[in-house]
């Protein structure tokens, strides 16, 4: 049996202040957002149970390789993956190592507490050429499952955009692709410049109005984008301070150069104080669909459907939710689907916190759910090495939990991911 890859594609919440880097990682919720409570808490027994059972009947994910790719790097001498760790390599200006960050370990640690056999492929990236080119070099090493808790902002909703495309690419060369939905539930709106919203070049996020306030910390970080159809039209977002009665232009976003989509976005570092957000376009109304993301802020005006980003908005990928199955409900924050060219957008939704206590400030949040889906697959690879990228995403599906409204959905997809149910029809599969 030829060995099999898992790159799980784990790049964190950093908000770059450099106009190199265009991805803006997704972890946990931002301070508005459920709080680190769960920081101090290790695999739940529901979680332990489950893959303890797997483990017992020698399904670990043996012959099973998992690469990581994360702009933080990772302590390659922690305990909880130093002697899983094959080989390491970086894609940017950074050394692989990093202790100061935690997260690329959290997420390995996750793909080693669900598959302990699993050898790991650690990759570090800082642009969005760099993520292609880990992706790329994990393809052409005959990676067979790519798993991307990874988020770029201002990229198109329909999977046109060259993070999604990148990892269409991987599942049509034979990778399984799994990427998050996103945490922008709260952080995003999206409408089109109509007439009928059009006020003195402003765009109205409600009918009420043309201001949409934020609330977060003074690191401050807003992607505004817009249809490649609309391409050559000009459309800004701008940052105001207020104190209620007066206000003060802050910043006004820059085009992004980094990639081939049309957008642009702010960067700020601020002073404490109320601030909201104005969106300007062309003189005469043009129909053009705007999308408004922060991954740093929840907006006032949010709309939640839409809300997938890349690469999770791509085709073929399998895109998960974050599912608190503590309290047996979809996060708040989690993004919903459809996409903007009307796929249902989320696949199936995952635990998020069952393994909180592998970073110290908590790992919540897509980035926690996508790589307990990712152990999975790897186990269902290890099971039955004939599975293709198709026929594994079709065996997930078909053995989830329905927990949103019933059948699929844009909010749960087909629903919660269960690995025993998953592993067995896998193991039956060979066995048929």
């Amino acid at each position: 049996m030829r060995d099999r890859t898992v790159l799980l594609l784990a790049v964190v919440a950093i908000v770059s202040l450099t106009g190199s880097i265009a991805l803006l990682a997704v972890t946990g919720p931002t301070d508005s957002r459920p709080d680190r409570a769960d920081a101090s808490v290790s695999v739940s027994d529901g979680a332990a149970g489950r893959f303890a059972r797997l483990h017992a009947a020698g399904v670990t994910g043996s012959n099973v390789s998992v690469g990581i790719v994360d702009p933080t790097g990772f302590d390659t001498e922690s305990e909880m993956i130093a002697g899983q760790v094959t080989e390491t390599r970086s894609f940017g200006g950074e050394s692989v190592d990093d202790t100061r960050e935690a997260h690329g370990t959290a997420t390995a640690a996750v793909v080693s507490r669900t598959a302990p056999d699993a050898a790991l492929y650690l990759a570090r990236v800082d642009s969005v050429d760099s993520y292609r080119q880990a992706v790329d070099w994990l393809v052409r090493e005959n990676v067979d499952v790519i798993v991307a808790p990874v988020s770029f902002y201002g990229q198109p909703g329909d999977g046109t955009g060259p993070v999604a495309r990148s990892a269409t690419r991987a599942t049509e060369r034979g990778s399984v692709f799994i990427a998050p939905a996103g945490n922008m539930a709260q952080s995003h709106w999206s409408g089109q410049y109509t007439t009928a919203v059009v006020q003195n070049r402003t765009v109205a996020f409600t009918n009420e109005s043309q201001k949409n306030y934020i609330r977060g910390g003074t690191e401050i970080t807003v992607w505004l984008s817009w249809e490649r159809s609309h391409g050559d039209e000009e459309y800004t977002v701008e940052l105001y301070r207020t104190n209620g009665t007066d206000s003060r232009l802050v910043a006004r976003s820059q085009p992004y150069r980094g990639d081939d989509v049309p957008n642009g976005r702010i960067v700020a570092d601020v002073r404490p104080g109320d601030y909201y957000l104005v969106i300007r376009g062309p003189p005469s109304p043009t129909g053009a669909r705007l999308r408004l993301v922060s991954p740093t802020h929840d907006l006032q005006h949010t709309s939640a459907r839409n809300s997938i980003v890349a690469p999770g908005t791509a085709q073929e990928v399998i895109t998960v939710g974050a599912y608190n199955s503590r309290v047996e409900q979809l996060e708040p924050f989690s993004s919903r689907g459809p996409t903007v060219d009307d796929r249902t957008g989320v696949d199936i939704v995952a635990p998020d916190r069952q393994f909180a206590a592998a970073a110290p400030d908590g790992f919540v949040g897509s980035s926690a759910a996508v790589p307990y889906v990712g152990g999975t697959a790897a186990l269902m690879l290890e099971a039955n090495e004939s599975l293709s990228p198709r026929e594994t995403e079709r065996l997930l599906e078909q053995t989830t939990k329905d927990v949103g409204r019933p059948r699929l959905d844009n909010e749960t997809g087909h629903g919660a991911v269960r690995p025993v149910r998953a592993v067995r029809s896998a193991q039956n599969r060979t066995d048929g």
